[in-house]
């Protein structure tokens, strides 16, 4: 199996930068895309910004220009620089890998247990 490690998260004023990473590890062949969503409470998981293997990045609207996502495919590793938060980015981040696993050469895709990202003064 794959087990997807964050971490980063915390408590930052608005306007600050906090900077997210997440490390895959088990039977992995290759990760076609590694990325973030997001869950404030009471509202669904949403796609914050995604990776492929190549380096193809896609970021929903509201994090353009704010937040970055890069990759490292030597450790496994994706990594989520996020500047001039505000309070709504405030939500819990999960990392997510589509991943094709040694052996079966099966896709599936993992996640990460969540991080929590606050925004306030």
């Amino acid at each position: 199996q794959v087990q997807l490690v964050e971490s980063g998260g915390g408590l930052v004023q608005p306007g600050g930068s906090l900077r997210l990473s997440c490390a895959a590890s088990g039977s992995i062949f290759s990760i076609i895309r590694m990325g973030w969503y997001r869950q404030a409470p009471g509202k669904q998981r949403d796609m914050v910004a995604t990776i492929t293997e190549v380096g193809y990045r896609n970021y929903a609207d509201s994090v353009k220009g704010r937040f970055t996502i890069s990759r490292d495919n030597a450790k496994n590793t994706v990594y989520l620089q996020m500047n001039s938060l505000k309070p709504e980015d405030t939500a819990v981040y999960y990392c997510y890998a589509d991943v094709i696993t040694i052996g079966t050469r099966m896709s599936y895709t993992a996640w990460g247990q969540g991080t929590q990202v606050t925004v306030s003064s």
